[in-house]
């Protein structure tokens, strides 16, 4: 097994001012020393995990790190900046960068030596001597544990299943009182049981922060005389905590950025639950608050303080985004399980239709008439599988919305919240409402405090009755009716919509559509589009928004992938070669396939693409383009209303961005020869350079 990391891969005066220029800077001696074989497939990959949490920590440490196939073995690249960058950490910018890199299928012994490194973090001698060496020979054997570091000797680490051992107290001074001391030694020698803790850590790469949790915690634990386990779930898999050493614990800690998995064995404890960096940053809050909710009977109850209901990866968010940010993870988390029955129905009753014509809908029911050898009951077979499937996507909306606030026990309230939406037409509207009133409900109802007898029965059956009740009554009696109206209202405007202003909803959508590339905002476009088709009988004016939708996603790979074609000089080796496939993934409505070129280059790649997604979402609009399938790209073009025009609408934004993002990188390569001191044409000559491809990713 090579070594985690060598001189070579040492940078003690690294001269980055940006997180992404340091990271670029550190990745290239990866490359030399052949660990990458892809510089900007991995920066996409680092760059990719970065947006999913920030990797600042406390105390001037920025670890940037991903798991990427461009990489060959578990490799460590280290830089200290005397400048400090910004990798967003509450204290401030970092001046010891480590750059972790690991393979897709990296094995146990590899991912173990990177756990250990990342608990080595935790440790401020650590730091203080790499802050303090000064050769790379020096701060290699640092790391790789070759080299012993000046310090207290750190307590064993616990196997699974067996605490972490709470410190003794000082010994107190002998009092000269013979009968108190008596007393003393007789209480001294009565043992008293430790508060026993077990926690879970993880993140969505599983190497750094993941061990890094854990050790803080250990820590803190050790210090505070608590009793504490920890079942890491990282990248080399997690060794299940044994039933016994759970059932004896007295809370429970989850500081997890990702779901937590077989996380039912822990039901009916007192539970703290925060994002995995809360644990690292703010250890001895944490074991504290676990302690209390213990005292005062608490079982799940929202993290990081009670009256707020912080969700767990944004409980160590910053205050005035923290609600903002909730509400669209929790809307997405029931998009997100709703969008696979939206594709199985809606492509099943396209495929219908195609096959046996628009009157299919009104066909018997195949359990009682179906004929083998008739091409319209193969017709009618598909539809109403198609239309059994879309039955189920406002349930599944509600259930998993009141999922991702309230966890497991908002399932059963949701998912009657959503079916009740569908029996009342409230819709898709009144789906986010009950997912939203769910999981609402079953949080206050965790607050209460309940009976240690009790405690069992909570989530079985306390909760989903009382829930269940309170969201029925409201849904049916309350406000059900208000928003069923609200539904018929907003499916009459879009029928309504003409002229100006339906080419203006086609240009936000397209906007949308093109501003993330599967995201977010993406996401809240194609979730408006597919909720309005998720019904028997859509409107035509929601069948144009779906069409809209789908025209503009498209824009951006295929814009990216006629850029790499006509101007091949403007761009990487490898963006070349990912513009082959983006002409795949374009013609099949999958818009990530443009963001290897946005994560590059976002500044020129991001706005070219969005005024391309415009334009074709407004000519989609203008030409009453209609689509029933809620995916499938150019392979359902038959089920498109006016597919001709619509084909020419995709054809007009895809040009227009090409040309702009050709433009803007023409602006850029004549820019460079003067910002170097170069004169003459002999710069913005030839094939990509390693410069080149600097800029790319440093603007």
């Amino acid at each position: 097994m090579s070594e985690l990391i060598t001189a070579d891969l040492v940078d003690l005066d690294l001269s980055a001012d940006t997180k992404e220029a340091a990271a670029r800077s550190l990745a290239e001696r990866m490359v030399e020393a052949g660990r990458v074989t892809d510089l900007d497939g991995f920066l996409a990959d680092v760059a990719a995990r970065e947006e999913q949490m920030p990797t600042g920590l406390d105390g001037g440490i920025g670890i940037p790190h991903c798991r990427s196939a461009h990489v060959t073995e578990p490799t460590l690249a280290f830089g200290r900046s005397a400048a400090r960058i910004d990798f967003g950490a509450a204290d401030g910018p970092a001046d010891l960068i480590f750059l972790i890199a690991a393979p897709a299928g990296a094995d146990s012994d590899h991912l173990t030596i990177l756990s250990s490194l990342a608990r080595q973090l935790m440790n401020a001698d650590f730091t203080d001597a790499l802050r303090s060496a000064d050769q790379p020979e020096q701060v290699a054997a640092l790391i790789r544990g070759e080299q012993p570091v000046a310090a207290e000797p750190a307590a064993a680490e616990p196997a699974a299943g067996e605490p972490a051992a709470a410190e003794p107290a000082p010994a107190e001074p002998a009092a000269p009182d013979s009968a108190v001391s008596s007393d003393a030694s007789q209480t001294a020698s009565e043992p008293v049981a430790p508060f026993r803790i077990v926690a879970v850590t993880s993140c969505p790469t599983g190497i750094a922060h993941t061990y890094m949790a854990a050790e803080s915690l250990e820590n803190a634990a050790r210090e505070a005389g608590v009793a504490l386990v920890v079942e890491t779930q990282g990248s080399a898999g997690f060794d299940k905590l044994p039933a016994a050493t759970i059932a004896a614990a007295d809370a429970v800690v989850f500081a997890h950025d990702v779901e937590v998995r077989e996380k039912a064995r822990f039901a009916g404890k007192p539970t703290v639950d925060v994002g995995v960096k809360a644990a690292i940053n703010r250890p001895a809050e944490l074991i504290a608050e676990a302690r209390g909710k213990a005292a005062r009977g608490e079982i799940a109850a929202p993290a990081d303080g009670a009256a707020e209901g912080s969700a767990p990866m944004d409980a160590d968010g910053a205050a005035g985004d923290r609600f903002g940010t909730r509400l669209r993870k929790w809307l997405m988390t029931g998009v997100s399980y709703m969008v696979p029955f939206v594709a199985a129905g809606g492509l099943l009753i396209a495929l219908a239709f195609a096959i046996g014509g628009y009157e299919i809908a009104s066909a018997k029911s195949v359990a009682d008439h179906f004929v083998w050898t008739e091409t319209s009951s193969w017709a009618a077979l598909l539809f109403q599988i198609g239309s059994a499937a879309f039955t189920f996507l406002v349930p599944v909306l509600a259930g998993y919305i009141a999922y991702g606030m309230a966890d497991r026990p908002g399932l059963v309230p949701g998912f009657v919240g959503g079916y009740i939406a569908t029996t009342i037409k409230a819709g898709f509207l009144g789906g986010l409402v009950a997912g939203l009133i769910a999981g609402a409900v079953v949080m206050a109802i965790q607050r209460f405090k309940v009976p240690a007898s009790l405690r069992g029965i909570m989530p079985v059956v306390v909760i989903p009755l009382v829930s269940s009740a309170i969201v029925g009554v409201l849904m049916f009696v309350v406000i059900g009716k208000p928003i069923a109206s609200a539904q018929e209202a907003m499916t009459d405007w879009l029928n309504g919509l003409s002229g100006a202003n339906a080419i203006g909803l086609g240009v936000l959508l397209g906007l949308m559509m093109c501003f993330d590339l599967g995201g977010p905002v993406n996401k809240v476009a194609y979730a408006f589009a597919t909720g309005g088709i998720a019904v028997s009988d859509p409107s035509t004016g929601s069948l144009k928004i779906m069409a809209a939708v789908m025209a503009a996603g498209m824009v951006p790979p295929l814009a990216m992938a006629l850029a790499t074609t006509v101007r091949g000089r403007l761009f990487t080796k490898t963006e070349r070669e990912n513009g082959k496939a983006a002409w795949v993934l374009g013609a099949s409505f999958i818009s990530e396939g443009a963001i290897p070129f946005a994560a590059a280059d976002p500044l020129r790649v991001i706005p070219s693409s969005m005024v391309g997604g415009a334009v074709t979402g407004a000519l989609s609009m203008a030409f009453d383009c209609t689509l029933r399938a809620p995916h499938g790209g150019i392979f359902v073009v038959p089920l498109i209303g006016q597919p001709f025009l619509y084909l020419l609408a995709i054809v007009a934004g895809t040009v227009v961005s090409t040309g702009l993002v050709v433009f803007l990188k023409g602006l850029r390569k004549t820019a460079e020869p003067g910002a170097t001191g170069q004169t003459g044409g002999g710069a913005a000559t030839g094939g990509t350079t390693e410069d080149e491809s600097k800029v790319a990713v440093a603007v």
